[in-house]
């Protein structure tokens, strides 16, 4: 498995996250498990992503600027989750800023896999390919 593939599999799991949010209503108990989830799969993932795939493309120009504005947009989404903890699971605020979350979420999911892995492809090593995955992967498993 190369970091492309590790990292795709988890964008999937954020990808099912968002979309079992945006079809939940009210104040419900699946409602706050499924966000708990959704939150602590952005952040692990986020941590590992930026350690094990960012700081490589950090040290290389083709890739820099893609490395900065992905980790920016980290940071965004943070931002986002927090807006929706701050708002009541009943309220219909709350729906609409999970709404602007997973917009978000799948903007840079995308953005990722479109963009940056084309350009991180050529970068890097396929040993580094394989080492970063199994570093990513084992920092993923030991914060789940």
């Amino acid at each position: 498995m190369n970091i492309f593939e590790a990292i795709r599999e988890d964008h999937e799991k954020q990808r099912d996250y968002c979309k079992k949010l945006l079809d939940t209503s009210g104040d419900s108990e699946f409602r706050r498990n499924i966000r708990e989830e959704l939150k602590k799969e952005l952040q692990i993932h986020a941590d590992a992503e930026e350690k094990y795939f960012y700081v490589p493309l950090f040290k290389d120009d083709l890739t820099q600027d893609k490395a900065r504005h992905s980790v920016a947009e980290h940071h965004e989404i943070d931002e986002l989750i927090e807006k929706l903890n701050d708002t009541d699971f009943d309220s219909s605020a709350w729906l609409a800023h999970m709404k602007n979350l997973a917009d978000k979420v799948i903007h840079h999911l995308d953005e990722e896999e479109h963009e940056v892995f084309q350009l991180a492809g050529k970068s890097l090593s396929e040993n580094q390919k394989k080492s970063l995955a199994s570093d990513y992967k084992d920092a993923m498993q030991s914060n789940r």
